[in-house]
């Protein structure tokens, strides 16, 4: 009778760094899939094939850039670095709240904030990768996190205006800067 292959146990801290994994994975893969079914109704839709001396148009480039996402892709990303940023980044980096270093429980709703930590979370996937060398995580410290937290966790920065004591949690959007007259 064969063996049963030896189970692999995974350390706690670990499981949620493998929980963004799989979800960016996921993510991944839906975005790879949707943009075959896209190439191949292109193909179908188009009069010029291959080898009739014509140019096939060029694919979109797709950014994966949290902004630059359509509202579905969107929330599915939003949700995988929501797990991110409550399960590794803030246990780790979070620091004190104070009125040098707010931050807002409903960062969520703060675009800057969402954008930042979307880029740092990107950074983090890469500068991690076992590709990225022994002084991957490294050269991500200095050249990702402490940039984006100094500027998320600046007084002026986009939480200013919200809790500056854990003890009296507070949310609120500043207004965005108006257009300049005749732009």
């Amino acid at each position: 009778m064969p063996e049963e292959p030896e189970s692999i146990r995974v350390p706690d801290n670990d499981l949620d760094d493998l929980v963004a994994t799989v979800a960016r994975l996921v993510n991944e893969t839906r975005a790879h899939g949707q943009l075959l079914d896209r190439l191949a109704e292109e193909a179908d839709d188009t009069s010029v094939r291959p080898g009739d001396g014509g140019e096939q148009p060029e694919p979109e480039a797709e950014s994966a850039f949290i902004l630059a996402l359509d509202e579905e892709a969107y929330r599915t990303e939003l949700a995988a670095l929501t797990t991110w940023v409550h399960h590794l980044l803030l246990p780790v980096y979070g620091r004190e709240i104070s009125t040098a270093r707010p931050w807002c429980q409903r960062w969520q709703d703060h675009p800057e904030a969402v954008a930042r930590l979307h880029a740092l979370w990107l950074a983090w996937q890469q500068f991690t990768d076992i590709g990225a060398g022994p002084s991957g995580p490294s050269v991500w410290h200095r050249d990702h996190l402490d940039p984006a937290l100094l500027q998320l966790r600046s007084a002026d920065g986009p939480f200013g205006a919200c809790t500056t004591s854990p003890a009296r949690p507070h949310h609120r959007l500043l207004p965005a800067p108006e257009p300049a007259a005749g732009a």
